[in-house]
C-alpha cells in the first residue's frame, strides 16, 4: 500500500503520488534569519527533516530545498536595532539556526538556497508577470494583481472578501486591489538594494520561495511543506505567482503543512510574543529529548508547549536511551543503524523483529502517524526488558536489539553522551560491586544492602554466583524520586 499522506488543498488522505515513480522533489519553507528560531519553527523543519528521511527508508530518491530569507524588512529592523549591517544580522542568525538544527539532529537538506543569491532570478519573474499583466508598476514598486489570478484562494479555500476581513492589510497609494501583494519593494535610503527596470529596491517576501522552488524542482514538483501558518498569504501567493507567470498547473501536486505550537492556548509566534528560543530549550533538556517531543505527536496535529509535555518527552527518551544502554552492556555492538531502505513492496516476515516493523511503518504509511510509530517502540522496549531480565544473552534481544537500532536512528536517535558510555558505566558499577564485597566481608551487611539497593535503584541487577558477583543494566525509568 503507497504511503498516504493529507494533502492541504484537496483538504483529504490520498496517496502519495509523484512526478516521477520513485523520486520526490521537496521543498520546505525556511527562516527569515533575523532573530532565534522558536520551538514551534524548529518543529515543522524537524518535522520535515524527519519526512526526508522516512521517504528515503521506504525507497524513495528524494532532492529535498529549503531556503533562507536573508533580506527583508524584519533583518533591516534588526541590523538598526543591534547597531550592525543587514548582511551582518542575516550571517549571525543563519549561523545560529544552523546550531540550533544541528542540536534537534536535523540533517542539512539536498540543497539550501540564499534569496540574496537569486535576485537576477526574481527580477526576471516579476518582468514575465509584468509582461503578461499579472503584475504592475507602482512608482517603483511592482505589485501581483490577484484579480488576474481567477483561482486566487484555492489554497486556503477562502473568498476575497473572507481574505480582507481576516488579515491585515498594508496600504500603499497604487495598489489596485487592497489585497495585492509586494513583487518588488523600491529601496530607501539606506537600504540594501539591487538594480531593476523599476529601479533600485528588494524582492517582496513571496517571490522568493516561488522563485527558487522552481528553480531547482521544476513545475509541479512533489511535495510543498511549511507550518499551517503559511497557508495563507504565503503559499496562496505562490500559487498565484508561478502559475501565472508559466500559464500551467500545478505548481506543487502535495500540499502539507505542520501543525501549530500553542502555548497558553494561542499559537506561539515571535509577533504575539509568546515564545520560547529553540535553544533556550535545547539547554535545559538536550537536544534528542526536544526532538523526540515534537516528534511525539503527528506533524498535522497541534502540539502543546508545557513543562510537563517536555517532562514527559525527556522521561520517555530517557527510558530509550537507558534500554539502549542495557542492550550494548548485554549484547556489545549489535546493529549498524537502519538499511538504505525498506521499499514498499518488501516483504518484512522474515525480518529481525518484524511485528514492530511492520507497525511502525504501516503507522508512519499512515500519513507519517509518529503517535502509533513510537508506540510500537514502546512496546519494543517493554518485550525487550522482559527478555534483558530472562535472556540477556540470547538471539532473540540480539534480533530486537537490532531493530530498535534501525528505528531510532531512522528517528533520528543516537543516544550519545547517556547509554553509549559503556566503559565508565561498567568502571564506575565495578567500584561500587568491589565496595559491596569489601562492606560483606567486614560483615557489614547494612551497608552492603544499601549498596545492592543503590545499584538496583540506577537501573543494576546484580547476581551473587559461586564464580563471582555478575551484573546487567535492567533498563529501569531511572527519575529521581522528589527526596534524592
Amino acid at each position: 500500500m503507497p504511503i498516504q499522506i493529507h494533502e492541504t488543498m484537496t483538504r483529504g488522505i490520498r496517496p502519495l503520488e509523484t512526478r516521477e515513480p520513485g523520486k520526490v522533489g521537496m521543498y520546505a519553507c525556511g527562516p527569515t534569519v533575523y532573530n532565534y528560531v522558536h520551538i514551534g519553527n524548529a518543529r515543522t523543519l524537524i518535522w520535515f527533516d524527519f519526512i526526508k528521511q522516512y521517504l528515503v527508508y521506504r525507497g524513495y530518491e528524494v532532492t529535498y530545498v529549503t531556503n533562507y530569507t536573508d533580506v527583508d524588512d524584519k533583518i533591516i529592523e534588526r541590523a538598526k536595532l543591534e547597531g550592525i549591517s543587514p548582511d551582518a544580522v542575516a550571517l549571525k542568525y543563519t549561523r545560529a539556526f544552523e546550531a540550533d538544527m544541528n542540536a534537534l539532529r536535523v540533517q542539512p537538506p539536498d540543497l539550501t538556497c540564499k534569496a540574496t543569491d537569486h535576485i537576477e532570478d526574481m527580477v526576471a519573474a516579476i518582468e514575465g508577470l509584468v509582461e503578461k499583466g499579472a503584475a504592475y508598476d507602482a512608482a517603483g514598486d511592482v505589485f501581483f494583481s490577484i484579480e488576474s489570478f481567477p483561482s486566487y484562494g484555492k489554497l486556503s479555500g477562502r473568498s476575497l472578501d473572507d481574505m480582507r476581513a481576516g488579515e491585515r492589510v498594508e496600504p500603499h497609494e497604487g495598489k489596485r486591489h487592497p489585497l495585492d501583494f509586494a513583487l518588488w519593494k523600491s529601496a530607501k535610503e539606506g537600504e540594501p538594494a539591487w538594480p531593476s527596470p523599476w529601479g533600485p529596491g528588494r524582492p517582496g517576501w513571496h517571490i522568493e520561495c516561488s522563485v527558487m522552488s522552481t528553480k531547482y524542482l521544476g513545475m509541479g514538483f512533489d511535495i510543498h511543506g511549511g507550518g499551517s501558518d503559511l497557508i495563507f498569504p504565503h503559499h496562496e501567493n505562490e500559487i498565484a505567482q508561478a502559475e501565472a507567470l508559466t500559464g500551467t498547473e500545478p505548481f506543487v501536486r502535495n500540499w502539507m503543512h505542520s501543525g501549530m505550537v500553542q502555548m497558553d492556548a494561542q499559537k506561539m509566534s515571535k509577533s504575539l510574543g509568546n515564545f520560547v528560543l529553540a535553544k533556550d530549550i535545547v539547554a535545559r533538556y538536550g537536544g534528542e529529548p526536544v526532538r523526540y517531543w515534537a516528534l511525539m505527536s503527528s506533524y498535522g496535529s497541534q502540539a502543546a508547549f508545557t513543562e510537563s509535555s517536555l517532562g514527559d518527552a525527556s522521561a520517555a527518551y530517557e527510558r530509550w536511551r537507558t534500554f539502549h544502554g542495557a542492550l550494548r552492556h548485554s549484547l556489545g555492538e549489535f546493529g549498524a543503524g537502519p538499511p538504505t531502505s525498506r521499499a514498499e513492496n518488501e516483504t518484512l516476515e522474515d525480518v529481525p523483529g518484524s511485528r514492530y516493523l511492520k507497525r511502525f511503518i504501516e503507522a508512519m504509511d499512515d500519513n507519517f502517524n509518529s503517535s502509533e510509530a513510537f508506540a510500537a517502540v514502546h512496546e519494543l522496549v517493554g518485550d525487550g526488558n522482559k527478555l534483558l531480565e530472562n535472556d540477556p544473552d540470547g538471539e532473540e534481544l540480539r534480533s530486537l536489539g537490532s531493530t530498535f537500532v534501525e528505528l531510532t536512528n531512522l528517528l533520528g536517535f543516537s543516544f550519545a553522551g547517556g547509554g553509549d558510555d559503556s566503559e565508565l558505566v561498567s568502571d564506575l558499577v565495578d567500584l561500587l560491586i568491589e565496595l559491596r564485597e569489601e562492606a560483606r566481608a567486614e560483615k557489614a551487611f547494612d551497608r552492603a544492602d544499601a549498596i545492592r539497593e543503590r545499584l538496583a535503584k540506577a537501573g543494576v541487577t546484580i547476581e551473587d554466583r559461586t564464580d563471582g558477583t555478575r551484573w546487567r543494566l535492567s533498563a529501569v525509568d531511572h527519575t529521581p524520586s522528589v527526596d534524592e
